[in-house]
């Protein structure tokens, strides 16, 4: 993917890059990560399938519940599916044979919802199904993501890339999930994500060279036995402190179900709202995000990482003074904006703390953190706000903001060498132990 040259012994890649193949990298992963994100089923088809459940079914509040509890298994288990992208070649096409493979897959899930009669149980079977096989293209995609940004010395800017396309799908999202949701059968809804699945399909077979000519052949893309990647993966002492920021970062009690009880019986606000204001604050992390990525290149991680935690840990206090809806929308714009940098971030140190062969596992562990810590989030919240029927919410931005705090002082745990230097910058001592690490 890069030119390389000797460093302690063996190929690293340095950061001269021709911009014609900087330009192309930027476009693979920038559809890539457009579609990846939007076709996860756990987001485009969360609001429509609830739908589904409460209107065509009749199903409780509960039974919905545990419909998105049980279907969500596989997310909170990422880390199966990073450690097989990590282990099993597929036919020897590496990262492109799980597009290969899982994108047909994940259609024949979806045609399933698509032709069969519309029940509880075939909506359980055919998400868990759809879940399942779209973990592993999502597993593809991240530890490809994570490799080349380390390889490439481009983990900010990739980070930031990524985030930007979360962000865009999460806006998308929200606003084509109600519309399915009203104006599309169940069988249509299945159709159209269906066709956006097969969109995916075409990144099993589009190998850049600028990307994929030496991808596999760095010492970062090294591995071992299975075992032996497990045990150097629970002796990777950067992964901990990393995996502990990311479980704070998105542990948010409050913002889910408090919230839009909050909404409807404190500020009496209209049942739209709630989506409004989670389109709003996806829109609101863009413009700070794409400043991490300009600010990555200039600046290491270290100070980065501090100026992001310190601007994010008072993001939520405004939600405590909104009374009304278009309050809500504004504090909605204000909270995007102060996090965008924190969630750039997180990615970053996330990217650079990948143990060398092992960037599916430990990015897919991230991954995993935000649904699970976000729902234990949302259980504990829930708990919060209902100890007071005038300041229940307000104990939810205050647990929120002492949670973001405590992500300062982990900081100092991260090793230094792994957050000196910034993006482009070569890192001579962190690149002598990934050679030690592979031996």
């Amino acid at each position: 993917m890069v030119d390389t040259d000797r460093c302690y012994g063996a190929p690293f890649p340095m950061p001269a890059e021709p911009r014609s193949s900087t330009r192309l990298l930027y476009l693979y992963f920038s559809l890539l990560a457009l579609l990846v994100n939007v076709t996860s089923p756990q987001w485009v088809l969360d609001i429509p399938t609830s739908y589904m459940l409460k209107d065509l079914l009749h199903a409780t509040a509960s039974e919905v519940s545990w419909f998105r509890l049980i279907t969500g298994i596989p997310l909170y288990a990422g880390f199966v599916f990073g450690l097989v992208r990590d282990s099993w070649n597929p036919f020897g096409w590496r990262d492109s044979g799980y597009f290969r493979i899982f994108v047909p897959l994940t259609m024949i899930a979806l045609a399933g919802g698509a032709f069969s009669r519309t029940t509880y149980m075939g909506l359980v079977l055919g998400m868990l199904f759809a879940t399942i096989s779209y973990s592993f293209i999502a597993a593809a995609f991240q530890g490809l993501l994570a490799l080349i940004g380390q390889e490439a010395l481009m983990p900010g800017r990739l980070s930031t890339l990524s985030n930007v396309f979360i962000a865009a799908a999460g806006v998308l999202g929200y606003f084509a999930s109600g519309w399915m949701s009203t104006q599309l059968s169940p069988r249509q809804v299945f159709l159209f994500v269906m066709a956006l699945t097969a969109m995916l399909g075409v990144f099993g077979f589009w190998k850049p060279r600028p990307i994929f000519s030496h991808a596999y052949e760095n010492p970062h893309a090294k591995g071992s036995s299975f075992f032996g990647d497990v045990k150097r993966l629970i002796k990777h002492r950067a992964i901990y402190p990393v995996i502990l920021i990311t479980l704070l970062w998105f542990f948010t009690p409050g913002v889910n179900t408090p919230l839009q009880y909050y909404f409807a019986n404190q500020l009496h606000a209209p049942d739209a709202v709630y989506a409004h204001f989670s389109a709003v604050l996806y829109a609101g992390f863009l413009p700070t995000t794409l400043l991490y990525g300009f600010l990555c290149t200039r600046f290491p991680p270290r100070k980065l990482l501090w100026w992001s935690m310190i601007i994010g840990v008072p993001e939520f206090i405004p939600m405590a003074f909104i009374h009304d809806g278009n309050q809500a929308l504004l504090a909605a714009a204000v909270i995007g904006l102060l996090g965008g940098l924190g969630n750039a971030a997180v990615v970053d140190i996330a990217i650079r703390a990948c143990p060398p062969g092992l960037q599916g596992t430990l990015m897919m562990i991230v991954m995993s953190l935000y649904p699970l810590s976000s729902r234990v989030g949302d259980v504990f919240g829930s708990w919060l706000f209902g100890l007071s029927p005038t300041h229940g919410f307000q104990y939810c931005v205050l647990a929120i903001t002492i949670t973001y705090a405590l992500v300062l002082p982990l900081i100092p745990l991260l090793p230094k060498q792994m957050i000196a230097a910034k993006d482009g910058e070569p890192n001579p001592e962190e690149d002598a132990l990934v050679l030690a690490e592979i031996g």
